[in-house]
């Protein structure tokens, strides 16, 4: 039988108002009898003929059971959210989906997460005292003076295998389905530069493999010492192995070159 709408339950109030009876109200409405008797009587129990306030589906989870899933991710941030459907100790059996709702009702997303160094309790000590130990410069008294350095490779096709891709079953070698990716990377380019607040070098290009002699020849000498004509300029680098060499640093000495220093692992 059809549900009745709004304006069919208020019809058939009015025809019994008029003195129609059920059975007859139900024949010309295309229902069933219980179904009018049932809207009769919710008008004379609430005075309307609109639904009562459904409930909705009964939540699976009690609170303790939100508790150990919000606290077993707080704990284990990696842990997945179908592993924890399945090692709820001594409760039911709940699905992935119902995790994820719970976490996200704890504001607990999913995410790709930072990937960063392995940090050791030194190496954050160390960046703490840096932090500390330059949290009061200024950009007018010692900022503007420090010439900040840097290499970067660019390749020509970047290949992170995370794209997805919409198929049918079978389709796995079909042409539109496959992901080419050219062999080695496709190749790519490494090049210098540095920047001050008023000054900046040439892009440098590396050729071959970055060594210490390569970088006091090809970058020092003839690209830093030129932005190092300001008084008073620190030069800063961080502390890959050509510029941490010994070479480098004679280097550097040589020429009364003033660096910033840099915590390892930055």
């Amino acid at each position: 039988m059809p549900r009745l709408n709004q304006t069919q339950r208020e019809n058939a109030l009015g025809r019994f108002q008029a003195g129609q009876s059920q059975s007859e109200a139900a024949r010309r409405m295309n229902v069933s009898q219980s179904t009018i008797s049932r809207l009769w009587a919710r008008f004379q129990n609430t005075g309307s003929t609109t639904d009562a306030r459904r409930t909705g589906r009964p939540r699976i989870t009690t609170p303790a059971m939100d508790r150990y899933i919000r606290q077993s991710h707080l704990r284990n941030r990696f842990l997945s959210a179908s592993t924890t459907s399945r090692t709820l100790p001594g409760m039911r059996r709940i699905s992935g989906q119902t995790v994820r709702n719970r976490l996200h009702d704890a504001g607990l997303t999913a995410r790709m997460p930072y990937r960063g160094p392995v940090l050791t309790s030194r190496h954050r000590q160390a960046r703490l005292q840096w932090a500390l130990t330059h949290g009061h410069w200024t950009l007018r008294n010692n900022w503007q003076h420090v010439i900040f350095s840097d290499e970067s490779r660019f390749m020509l096709s970047r290949h992170d295998r995370r794209r997805i891709v919409y198929r049918r079953v079978n389709e796995r070698y079909h042409p539109n389905c496959v992901d080419e990716a050219p062999p080695h990377g496709g190749g790519g380019v490494m090049v210098w530069g540095a920047i001050s607040h008023t000054r900046r070098s040439a892009l440098v290009r590396v050729e071959g493999t970055l060594n210490a002699r390569r970088y006091v020849d090809n970058i020092l000498e003839p690209h830093l010492l030129p932005l190092l004509a300001d008084p008073g300029g620190v030069f800063q680098q961080d502390n890959a192995r050509p510029h941490t060499a010994r070479l480098t640093m004679d280097f550097l000495d040589l020429h009364n070159v003033n660096t910033l220093p840099w915590p390892s692992m930055s």
